[in-house]
C-alpha cells in the first residue's frame, strides 16, 4: 500500500499494492505551497513514510498537541477559546522523509518539522491549500485511513 498525495488537486488517494486506487480523499495543504525548509510553514514534497501513529481508538475531534491528546473534544464552543489555534484531531500520521538533502536531515527534515497527515475541524474547508505544512483531513477520512495504513506506509507528496 502507497499513500499519494497531490497538491495540485488537494487530493489523498491510498493506492493498493496492485496499483489501484482504494480511496481517494480531498485534503488541505500548505496555505505557503509545497516547500521543505525549516519554518517556511511549506508542505514538503517527495518520498517519505508513515514514522508514527498517533491516536488509535480515540474519539473523533479529540485534540492533540505535542502529540499527546488535550483531553479536548473540538466543538465550536471549546474553538470559540482559541480562535486561532491549528487544531490537530482526531489521528496522526507523522512523516518522515526518505531524501536526504531533500526532505531528511539537516533543515529540511520533514519529521524535525513535525509535518503529519492530521484531522482539523470539520468547519475547515477541503480542497483548498490552508495549513501551515501538515496534510489536513475530515475527522472521519482521518481515522479511516489511519485504520488502512501500518507505520512504515510509503507516502508521496507530488507538486
Amino acid at each position: 500500500m502507497q499513500i499519494r498525495i497531490d497538491i495540485p488537486s488537494q487530493t489523498l488517494a491510498l493506492i493498493g499494492s496492485d496499483g489501484a486506487c482504494i480511496r481517494r480523499y480531498s485534503v488541505s495543504t500548505a496555505k505557503n505551497g509545497p516547500g521543505e525548509e525549516k519554518g517556511s510553514y511549506r508542505t514538503p514534497r517527495g518520498k517519505h513514510l508513515v514514522r508514527a501513529r498517533i491516536g488509535a481508538g480515540a474519539p473523533l475531534g479529540t485534540a492533540f498537541r505535542g502529540r499527546r491528546p488535550t483531553g479536548e473534544v473540538w466543538t465550536p464552543e471549546v474553538a470559540a477559546a482559541e480562535p486561532a489555534r491549528d487544531w490537530i484531531l482526531t489521528r496522526i500520521l507523522w512523516l518522515s522523509g526518505t531524501e536526504p538533502g531533500r526532505n531528511r536531515l539537516g533543515d529540511v527534515d520533514s519529521m524535525r518539522r513535525y509535518i503529519y497527515i492530521h484531522g482539523t475541524p470539520d468547519t475547515e474547508p477541503m480542497g483548498v491549500p490552508l495549513s501551515i505544512g501538515c496534510v489536513r483531513m475530515r475527522n472521519r477520512d482521518v481515522a479511516e485511513l489511519f485504520d488502512l495504513v501500518p507505520a512504515g506506509t510509503s507516502v508521496e507528496i507530488c507538486a
